[in-house]
């Protein structure tokens, strides 16, 4: 039998998911769980790097993510999908690599840096949110991850995983092996503000959004400034609603909206009725899977991912103690 391709990766329990993790992460993992051995895990230890304050809102969010996994796809019978604080190993082999982890290698991560300035309302010199891409690594090499799909501004996180799996295979011996990028698409979709979508910026598209929602938050949203009157010629490239028209529109639908922008044959208003139809159709089919599993009891599912990645992480954790002689 083939070894099939090991994959992992995760995202951290903060609140419902949007348009903005379907086309940055969720597409990629779909394709992946066709060919691959997928771990796709629930982060929540990470999410108190920046929750920890307040913790409680991480439980409600857990059910939240799942349910909007599965919504899109994400089959539990192709894929492994876990809870991160249910696999206890995680937390040994954290502790394990902390001690042979140089310090200077957490502090020249990229994002550490900037995260501290773009969330300046929190206090995060704590030592969790310096230690966050160590736990990354061991989210990855504790699966024996192959492939992580990351997005280009994630690849120096990779890389910093792959620096780690090199020490310790060169200090104990061959365990780990090194965890190879996806590259996945960072998405450059705006929210409904014109800034790129967010949660902390209030302006996401919400892949579990009714029909209604996501009609009263296309039809404000700013268009382009020099339409003031309907009969105003646009340019549909400085539109933050033609932006999601080449996203959720078809070909032929993408070229009259920009067409009719710019002879002013086609008013804003109409403008959004056509892609507020577009992305109901598009999220039709993940509202329809979503109310399948709300009635189902996802926390089973959760629970039998969980005992299959903690069986692999066992086996693991084994391993770098026999080769540690610890």
């Amino acid at each position: 039998m083939v070894n099939k391709h090991v994959v992992m990766s995760g995202m951290r329990p903060t609140g419902a998911l949007h348009l903005g993790h379907w086309e940055g992460a969720l597409k990629s993992w779909l394709l992946l769980q066709e060919s691959a051995v997928c771990h796709f895990s629930i982060v929540d230890w990470h999410a108190l790097t920046t929750e920890y304050q307040d913790p409680a809102n991480i439980g409600g969010n857990i059910r939240q993510v799942l349910l909007d996994w599965l919504a899109v796809g994400i089959d539990p019978e192709k894929s492994v999908v876990y809870l991160q604080s249910a696999v206890k190993e995680i937390s040994e082999l954290f502790l394990l690599l902390s001690m042979m982890t140089p310090l200077g290698w957490l502090e020249r991560v990229p994002t550490f840096k900037e995260q501290q300035a773009q969330l300046s309302d929190r206090d995060l010199n704590q030592y969790g949110f310096l230690g966050y891409p160590l736990l990354q690594t061991v989210d990855i090499v504790i699966m024996k991850a192959d492939t992580v799909p990351v997005g280009e501004d994630q690849v120096f996180h990779l890389e910093l995983a792959r620096e780690i799996v090199r020490r310790f295979n060169g200090l104990y011996g061959d365990c780990f092996p090194e965890p190879q990028p996806f590259l996945t698409p960072i998405p450059k979709l705006p929210g409904v503000d014109g800034r790129k979508m967010s949660k902390s910026y209030g302006n996401a598209i919400y892949l579990g959004d009714s029909p209604l929602m996501v009609g009263e938050k296309i039809r404000p949203m700013v268009t382009d400034i020099r339409r003031k009157r309907r009969s105003d010629p646009g340019v549909p490239e400085e539109c933050p609603v033609f932006a999601l028209h080449k996203a959720y529109s078809r070909a032929e639908q993408i070229k009259e909206v920009a067409a009719g922008c710019r002879t002013a044959d086609i008013g804003c208003l109409d403008c959004k009725k056509i892609l507020i139809a577009n992305v109901n159709e598009f999220l039709e089919p993940f509202r329809q899977r979503r109310s399948q599993y709300e009635n189902m009891a996802v926390n089973d599912i959760l629970a039998t991912g969980n005992l299959r990645a903690a069986e692999r992480a066992r086996h693991t954790l084994a391993q770098v103690r026999d080769l540690m002689k610890i």
